[in-house]
């Protein structure tokens, strides 16, 4: 008689937008689990097919996944997780794994309900933690934090992505207003910002010191740094971050 091996780690997804998306992508494309060991609800087909395209499997039922995953990653809108984790709760057991990335919901929330999150609650054991981390390594850095930072993280890294989507697209278009294709200068300022995160991550500097690696003495950066100071960049920067912060804890307020 054949041995068999510990069961297949699966992974359930309440909500099937874009962050959702995200994630099982990287999960997937990690080998962190097979893609026919996912599992995704939404109400509708419309954010189910993106997951049906990656190979996973799909229902309209928030109740089967908690029946059929150990990890669970609730990526609703903030508004609805409540309503949500009080349908699945009658289901949730020991065994469940629960990871809230809906912004502006606190650890007492989900704890009602015997989550377990990143930003540790009571009910999460070192195991656990470890397990979840190392899963979302696949989709980036993935770090222990208090709850306290959790709304900063949104309006640093969450909202950030917009942020610097919105620089991103200005260099390009400033490229092209001195005369460089649309399409290449999109594909350079993006590359430009690839490149800078990979040299700050991996030689960690502090990005003032790179910033003061690549300026020459009268040469074109300082000169664009100028620009970019007399505009208000750095400034408009702090706020930007701290304006998302300060939504997300009135969404948790809510």
């Amino acid at each position: 008689m054949a041995a068999t091996g510990p069961a297949p780690l699966r992974v359930g997804f309440v909500g099937a937008g874009r962050m959702a998306e995200a994630i099982a992508q990287g999960l997937i494309r990690a080998g962190k689990v097979e893609a026919q060991h996912v599992l995704a609800s939404a109400p509708t087909d419309r954010g189910l097919c993106h997951f049906q395209a990656l190979g996973c499997q799909t229902t309209h039922s928030n109740r089967e996944v908690l029946q059929s995953c150990s990890v669970i990653i609730f990526a609703t809108k903030p508004h609805v997780l409540p309503a949500v984790l009080a349908e699945v709760a009658p289901v949730v057991t020991a065994k469940h794994i629960l990871v809230s990335v809906a912004a502006g919901v606190s650890l007492s929330v989900l704890e009602e309900e015997g989550a377990i999150v990143m930003a540790r609650g009571r009910h999460a054991g070192s195991n656990e933690t470890k397990l979840l981390q190392n899963l979302l390594d696949a989709c980036g850095q993935c770090e222990e934090v208090p709850e306290a930072y959790i709304d900063i993280h949104t309006g640093l890294s969450s909202s950030g992505v917009a942020f610097v989507c919105t620089f991103s697209e200005a260099l390009a278009e400033g490229a092209i207003k001195m005369g460089m294709p649309s399409g290449l200068a999109h594909r350079i300022a993006a590359q430009t910002l690839l490149g800078t995160g990979k040299m700050l991550l991996q030689e960690g500097k502090h990005p003032a010191q790179l910033r003061t690696d690549v300026c020459t003495p009268g040469g074109t950066t300082i000169y664009g740094l100028h620009a970019l100071e007399q505009g208000g960049l750095r400034a408009a920067t702090m706020s930007a971050v701290e304006a998302a912060t300060c939504r997300a804890k009135e969404l948790c307020r809510k």
